[in-house]
């Protein structure tokens, strides 16, 4: 299986227009959640959370959403261990990105999302929403998360 459209980060920045919208993606084991920046890059909004039944559905459905939405890019979170290495969750996170390689031809890049779920949390309880919201929202929090320190990076 060959996967081409699988970028580091630095590779994906070169292969993305300047004006262009990317979607963030959080795979979770039962949820994916989901968010896009604007075509600025510079602002990253939560979107959608997904219920992961099976592939074949979920795929259609995020390809749906990148057509809809224009987007020219995805940044997968990474969820990688605080000490930096791989476990079962960033090798998870790799199939993931393997398996929306062979359906989707825009540039993807996976991103490290250390504490992106704590982060999102943080960031909605600085919102004043109360707990259930949070909990709610959070996968698509997350992904908005990730996204946006992958924007953050990609433009500076």
């Amino acid at each position: 299986m060959k996967t081409y459209n699988i970028l580091s980060i630095d590779e994906f920045k070169k292969n993305i227009t300047i004006n262009s919208r990317l979607l963030g993606i959080d795979p979770g084991k039962k949820n994916i959640g989901l968010a896009i920046c604007d075509e600025n890059k510079a602002v990253a909004t939560p979107f959608k959370t997904l219920i992961k039944n099976n592939f074949e559905s979920l795929f259609k459905e995020i390809n749906k959403i990148i057509q809809e939405n224009e987007i020219k890019g995805i940044v997968i979170g990474n969820p990688v261990n605080m000490d930096g290495s791989l476990g079962r969750s960033a090798q998870s996170s790799m199939d993931f990105a393997k398996n929306l390689s062979k359906n989707i031809t825009i540039p993807i890049t996976l991103w490290d999302e250390r504490l992106s779920s704590e982060g999102a949390f943080k960031m909605t309880k600085d919102l004043n929403n109360n707990v259930t919201t949070q909990i709610k929202n959070l996968d698509k929090n997350s992904a908005a998360f990730i996204l946006q320190g992958a924007i953050d990076y990609l433009t500076n």
